[in-house]
């Protein structure tokens, strides 16, 4: 069997808990296995390199930034071979640039545009481990990239896909994917499994989890995800096709995100064209949109509500105030809100979920602000001084307690 593992910043924060990630390693070496190794930094040296670049210079050279930050995962991979090496175990450390990791040269928040393993599968087959420094890669222009924040967790699903491994195990400092957050909802369970729908919807709803865009990768390449923790050996999540679990549930989870803020334009006039002009300017302002609601009134005007990024809102208002084709009375903005999902492939098959979830919000005094579905989702906007009660009314109302 090819494995994959990766292991997050907290997993090897020091040297005895790159040890300990050394003998994990070990473990699956022993059991016959072809291991591959993806590593973060050490957990707050991206952050410290982040501002020795603020320091040296505010308006700093992308290609140099990407040249100094990439150098945390570089430590970790050279110092992880070295443990290996002492417990007997052959591994050699692999640069992106090495391997090569070919991406595009969009410095700070590259793209992987194909990886050649020749070389690594050879490595592999004769019984070496590679560990392997993820968030960088090698740009068009010969230069080193970083794929952005969280690019660890997408270097090892490309790695996985690239190697036709039977399967990517991340290792964090959860034991794997929870119904909701259980810090809030003491009562939540582990999932044995989950599906890569699902987990896409619960990474982009605040599940810190998985990195999005490495769950969309798995997703497309059919890679076999374990989220496990490094820090227990209890099993983990299994996130994988949807006809891998026999049993689907109506709801999987419960997702909110903090990260929202709701600008609503008053008296807007009411004719073909205007909401293009709205969102247009939004997009030309790279300003991403989320929930959208239009009501229209009996004057002929209309108020259209929308979210953003919490740090977006008052730019997002600034490009509506600038556009001297978007007339409206007034733009209110309110930053208090926040995002309540409920999540689960079963919702195709399965009718009644919306009453479900609008009643357990309503018998609590919640008032729903703004509404947005897809086909397995549900997504209400509510006051944030009601996030924690709503999320553990649902949970409750779907189901999802453990026994």
């Amino acid at each position: 069997m090819r494995i994959v593992q990766k292991f997050g910043g907290t997993s090897v924060a020091d040297i005895e808990r790159i040890q300990a990630v050394a003998q994990r390693v070990k473990a699956e070496v022993d059991a016959g296995h072809q291991v591959a190794v993806v590593v973060s930094a050490m957990a707050g040296v991206t952050n410290q390199l982040i501002e020795y670049c603020g320091a040296a210079s505010p308006m700093h050279d992308a290609r140099e930034y990407d040249a100094v930050v990439s150098t945390g995962e570089q430590v970790t991979s050279g110092l992880l071979a070295m443990v290996l090496q002492s417990l007997g175990v052959q591994a050699r450390s692999w640069l992106g640039w090495q391997i090569p990791i070919n991406t595009d040269s969009v410095h700070g928040k590259a793209r992987i545009l194909s990886i050649d393993t020749n070389e690594l599968i050879s490595r592999l087959e004769d019984g070496q481990v590679a560990v392997v420094p993820g968030f960088q890669g090698l740009g068009e222009d010969n230069r080193i990239t970083t794929l952005g924040r969280g690019g660890s967790d997408t270097t090892a699903v490309a790695l996985a896909a690239a190697l036709n491994a039977d399967r990517c195990d991340i290792y964090t400092d959860v034991e794997g994917v929870y119904t909701t957050d259980p810090r809030i909802v003491p009562s939540a369970r582990k999932l044995d499994k989950i599906t890569y729908e699902e987990m896409l919807e619960m990474a982009s709803l605040g599940a810190r989890v998985l990195q999005t865009r490495s769950v969309e990768l798995a997703m497309n390449h059919h890679v076999r995800l374990q989220v496990l923790s490094s820090f227990s050996t209890a099993p983990g999540t299994l996130v994988c096709d949807e006809d891998e679990i026999v049993e689907k549930e109506i709801v999987s989870g419960i997702a909110y995100s903090r990260d929202e803020a709701k600008l609503t334009l008053v008296g807007v006039e009411d004719r073909p064209g205007m909401a293009a002009l709205i969102f247009g300017s939004l997009a030309d302002a790279s300003i991403n949109v989320d929930m959208i609601v239009q009501n229209v009134s009996e004057d002929g005007s209309t108020d259209v509500t929308f979210t953003v990024g919490r740090a977006d809102v008052d730019r997002a208002k600034q490009v509506v105030e600038s556009d001297d084709a978007i007339v409206c009375r007034e733009i209110r903005t309110d930053g208090q809100v926040v995002k309540v999902s409920v999540i689960g492939v079963g919702m195709r098959s399965h009718v009644g979920v919306a009453k479900t979830m609008f009643k357990a919000l309503a018998d609590k005094g919640i008032n729903i602000e703004v509404i947005s579905t897809s086909e397995i989702k549900v997504s209400v906007l509510i006051s944030e001084e009601y996030a924690e009660l709503a999320l553990r009314s649902l949970h409750t109302a779907f189901g999802l307690d453990s026994e």
